[in-house]
């Protein structure tokens, strides 16, 4: 995966490394290539599929939110869970969701954007599980190796951070933070987002104050989060 067009911030690189060469990186790594030569339209574009970690170095972390996997529609993903390209409109119904959650929260209205680039340059992971899909085909993906490679990055963080707010929308997202170190870090949980679950929970949760006041707490800048 460390090909030409595939490059990895030397924060992350410096403990990832070795995961590259195990044989389940090297069986993504062919099956995606696979991919291309039938002819399919693999999303992101390669250049993106580790947007999530160049654009957060490891010691710059101070909150992780965990999503599934990208978008299916070309011209929406970028590599970073939740997030659109800045020209998407409308926005998917869970950014939706969260924009509402945040104006309720506080007060900051960003019904305008789904280009969460600003956040992840300010320290917020948004990782998703699996980081690529087959276009139109919604979790073509998983079951691949990548939730493999993303569980090794969530452990990272809990053990090389200090004091990090992880975001837990939903079951699968909790599931797959369930070993983070709640000693060392505040791990917020809800329902997801999405249509299907965001009155059980979700509204109301006010994820976004509480994770600044987390930071506050421990001495880290909060993160602006309007776009």
């Amino acid at each position: 995966m460390t090909n030409n067009n595939i490059q990895l911030d030397p924060s992350w690189l410096k403990y990832l490394q070795a995961e590259f060469d195990e044989p389940y990186m090297q069986q993504l790594k062919q099956h995606l290539s696979n991919e291309k030569q039938a002819g399919k339209t693999i999303l992101p574009q390669g250049n993106l599929w580790l947007n999530a970690l160049n654009s957060t170095p490891l010691q710059q972390v101070k909150v992780v939110i965990l999503g599934q996997d990208p978008y299916p529609t070309i011209g929406h993903p970028h590599g970073l869970c939740f997030s659109v390209m800045p020209d998407v409109s409308p926005l998917p119904k869970s950014l939706l969701n969260i924009n509402k959650e945040l104006l309720e929260d506080l007060g900051i209205d960003n019904s305008h954007s789904g280009y969460l680039q600003p956040w992840a340059d300010q320290g917020v992971l948004l990782l998703n599980a699996v980081l690529t899909v087959e276009a139109g085909k919604a979790n073509a993906h998983q079951g691949l190796g990548w939730e493999r490679f993303t569980d090794k990055i969530i452990e990272l963080i809990n053990q090389q951070c200090e004091h990090v707010v992880f975001i837990l929308w939903g079951a699968y997202a909790q599931k797959k933070g369930a070993a983070i170190d709640t000693n060392k870090h505040l791990v917020i949980k809800s329902p997801h987002p999405s249509p299907l679950s965001a009155y059980r929970g979700f509204f109301g949760s006010r994820p976004f104050s509480q994770a600044n006041h987390y930071l506050i707490q421990h001495g880290k800048p909060p993160i602006n989060w309007q776009l």
